[in-house]
């Protein structure tokens, strides 16, 4: 689990594809002191495990599902990543819960400056839009971001000159490709409200408000 608090950055040293899947490495400007094997570090919002472990690199395995659902199929060797290591208990929760399970991949329809904050307009089809809220939270390449606005096929963030200071975003330009992963409490109410919900005599007597006739 993580924050969408960005710590630092990453370079991309190489993506090495196996079959339909791939090996990621990373050179990290992140201290990796007390990252392990086996640990998450999120990179563009992509939970990943660490399997490799070299001084200021790590290396991680994608699976065929990320490639496909994230822009990870396009890093080319040099680009810049966001990174940010798995929250620890006790730790400090800036920003809010992301899984680092990316839900699309979504384009930049525009990119406006105002008042030295940058203003991005990001796709949003249906199935994304139901589980985005004005005033909620986004992770877009796992930066956690409040919604400004929604429209009916887009959402609007407005990112704080120290984010875009810290993070990719301030880098990104109209009709570039972001990770996206809405907020899961969404998710989890669309579920239960889904779920049979029929009270009747059998159900108020099962949970001991009556006996049964």
């Amino acid at each position: 689990m993580f924050t969408g608090i960005i710590e630092g950055q990453g370079k991309i040293k190489r993506l090495t594809r196996k079959a339909a899947a791939a090996f990621l490495e990373v050179e990290a400007a992140i201290d990796l002191s007390d990252v392990a094997i086996g640990d998450s570090i999120a990179v563009n919002g992509v939970c990943l495990t660490v399997t490799v472990k070299a001084g200021t690199s790590f290396g991680a395995d994608v699976s065929a599902e990320t490639l496909d659902k994230t822009t990870f199929k396009l890093l080319p060797a040099g680009d810049i990543v966001n990174l940010e290591k798995a929250l620890r208990a006790g730790g400090f929760a800036g920003g809010h819960f992301v899984l680092g399970h990316v839900d699309a991949v979504s384009r930049i329809l525009s990119r406006t400056e105002k008042s030295g904050s940058l203003i991005l307009g990001i796709a949003a089809d249906e199935n994304l839009s139901r589980y985005i809220v004005e005033k909620g939270s986004v992770a877009v390449d796992g930066v956690s971001l409040t919604v400004n606005k929604l429209e009916k096929s887009r959402f609007y963030v407005n990112i704080i000159p120290h984010t875009t200071s810290r993070t990719t975003l301030i880098s990104r330009k109209q009709s570039d490709l972001v990770n996206i992963e809405t907020d899961i409490l969404g998710k989890y109410v669309e579920k239960l409200m889904r779920a049979p919900r029929a009270i009747d005599n059998e159900f108020l007597a099962r949970h001991g408000f009556q006996g049964q006739d």
